[in-house]
């Protein structure tokens, strides 16, 4: 499947939560991770994110789609990641 991650947490916990995603998805906006996972990763970071998160302060928003292909992206002003040109 796959994932699109964004989230808003203190400012505490924003390298920890950011470094924890990084073992999963790809970091495309400063509080943005996506990428293909599988059903046991998703468990995985939903439960990783609920050990680092406080749930009365902060937010973050799982997005899951069956394949990448079925979502349509715009992009206005610079890309922070280029997508498509990895070797």
């Amino acid at each position: 499947m796959y994932a699109i991650i964004v989230y808003d947490v203190g400012v505490e916990r924003v390298s920890k939560v950011c470094n924890f995603l990084r073992c999963f998805l790809e970091r495309v906006q400063n509080s943005v991770f996506e990428g293909e996972i599988t059903k046991t990763q998703l468990v995985e970071i939903e439960n990783g994110l609920k050990r680092l998160m406080n749930e009365e302060h902060d937010c973050v928003r799982i997005y899951t789609i069956r394949s990448k292909e079925l979502v349509k992206l715009s992009n206005l002003g610079i890309e922070k990641v280029e997508t498509g040109q990895f070797i």
